[in-house]
């Protein structure tokens, strides 16, 4: 216990300052899965928590000026995992005009297509991030383009260009059932696996789906995504075919029970939730589009359910949108740029998830609804996780919570609130341990969504006079609030 959260107080303090001590997270040996079968680690025990964004079109799009800041700008928000798709076609054309096929050999010259993507992969490096590589999309395998011998040439050769860089994920899959062309993505899978010893893999399904619905028992398979996809309650656009009840359509906290209800369990997380400033459903250019506070909601209910981490997505960035490209979803005369995206909220928030969640006792963290007494449905379903002596609650809407203080150790608790999309603390006192009903504060612009904290009074995770969640002390005074 002691070991494990050294690891996790460690991993809090160097959090931001990556790029100044140059320390990277494969310095803490390659990613492995924890002895519960539920979490990310690094072969030292230090615990990895997936803060993911998708930049699906990067190595297409982008020149490498443009990559260089994008990745920086990553950086500098927490993520540490950036999803791509290694090819969009067969062949697929970089910004240079290069193409992706037919494959390099030994003997070709010049900046090529694979040579900005080993530029891309690079600048990933020396950024601390990873690269989820989507080797190739799933319509493309859907429509032929890739056979199985074709499938096994084309593993081995990515395994034998990037089995030797540290930052690395494999993805099979792109937004496609497991079900369809099977074989290929066995033989992808295995290629890539039988000379690649160090990195992990995954797959990436359908919208509305999990991995494990096809690939529970998978050699290849590590761990675990799913896509809670980009519909509102009760959106279903003539679609019969998703394997989800009625007016559940945002609810992605079921996937992870419904993923570990495959055995053997292995680690989860939601790989593409609704992405920011999409149209919801994403086709109808006049629907509400998704903002900063739905992509909060997504990743809380997720991660507090149990995931490993979460993955971010923004209209703008994962199409790299910029002038002379039409986008795909919406109205183009409404879509941002990808670097005006960057300093969209939701993009700049994901972090403090990360934090929080690293400030705790790591792998002790399991979901418990148990803590929350009369829950709601919907936007007002309240969401909880917890370790041993400590306790989070994640409120959407600001409603009226009765929260069940003993099931963590500890006679007294210290409780403060977080708002989700600042990480500003707010200590709101000592408390018996017993229920109580807490009323979350109201800013003057509406609901405040965030997490209401409890912790063991005799543990000092937080400070009272803590006012952010990414530090650790700090002099300003929290504001104190009544119950």
């Amino acid at each position: 216990m002691k070991k494990t959260m050294l690891m996790v107080l460690l991993t809090v303090f160097s959090f931001s300052t990556w790029a100044a001590n140059n320390q990277k997270p494969w310095d803490n040996g390659r990613l492995k899965i924890s002895d519960n079968q539920r979490f990310l680690e690094h072969e030292n025990g230090t615990p990895f928590f997936w803060q993911g964004d998708t930049g699906w079109l990067l190595p297409e799009r982008l020149d490498r000026a443009e990559a260089e800041w994008y990745l920086q700008r990553c950086r500098e928000e927490g993520y540490n995992v950036v999803q791509i798709q290694v090819i969009d076609g067969v062949p697929a054309y970089n910004i240079y005009g290069q193409p992706s096929h037919p494959l390099p050999t030994e003997t070709a010259t010049g900046y090529g297509y694979w040579d900005h993507l080993d530029y891309i992969i690079n600048l990933a490096q020396q950024n601390g991030i990873y690269i989820g590589m989507v080797c190739i999309w799933g319509g493309l395998v859907k429509d032929g383009k890739l056979s199985v011998e074709g499938a096994r040439k084309y593993g081995t050769f990515l395994a034998n260009r990037y089995k030797d860089k540290p930052n690395i994920i494999w993805f099979m899959g792109g937004d496609i059932q497991g079900d369809i062309k099977p074989e290929v993505w066995n033989a992808l899978a295995t290629s890539i696996k039988a000379i690649d010893k160090n990195h992990l893999m995954t797959y990436h399904p359908r919208g509305r789906y999990t991995s494990a619905k096809w690939w529970s028992k998978a050699s290849w398979m590590d761990f675990h995504t799913f896509q809670s996809g980009h519909r509102k309650y009760g959106q279903r656009m003539g679609n019969t075919d998703y394997p989800i009840p009625d007016n559940t359509e945002e609810d992605n906290w079921m996937y992870v029970d419904s993923t570990w209800a495959y055995k053997p369990i292995k680690p989860v997380l939601d790989a593409e939730p609704s992405y920011e400033d999409i149209p919801m459903g994403l086709h109808d250019k006049n629907e509400p589009h998704w903002r900063a506070c739905d992509v909060r909601r997504y990743a809380y209910w997720s991660v507090f359910a149990g995931s490993c981490g979460h993955t971010y997505g923004h209209n703008a960035i994962m199409q790299m949108l910029k002038p002379g490209y039409p986008t795909s979803y919406g109205d183009a005369g409404d879509v941002k740029t990808w670097y005006q995206a960057l300093n969209d909220p939701g993009f700049q928030q994901m972090k403090f998830l990360r934090q929080l969640i690293l400030t705790f006792p790591y792998f002790e963290r399991v979901p418990d609804q148990s803590i929350i007494v009369e829950n709601g449905t919907k936007y007002d379903r309240l969401i909880a996780t917890r370790g041993n002596d400590y306790l989070l609650v994640y409120n959407y809407t600001s409603r009226i919570m009765k929260i069940d203080l003993t099931k963590i150790s500890g006679t007294k608790k210290h409780v403060w609130w977080m708002n989700a999309g600042t990480g500003i603390l707010r200590y709101l006192g000592e408390y018996d341990s017993k229920v109580l009903t807490f009323r979350p504060h109201k800013t003057g612009f509406g609901i405040e969504d965030g997490v209401l904290i409890a912790v063991d009074a005799q543990k000092d995770y937080l400070q009272k006079d803590q006012v952010r969640i990414a530090d650790r002390t700090l002099g300003g005074k929290a504001r104190d609030l009544n119950e």
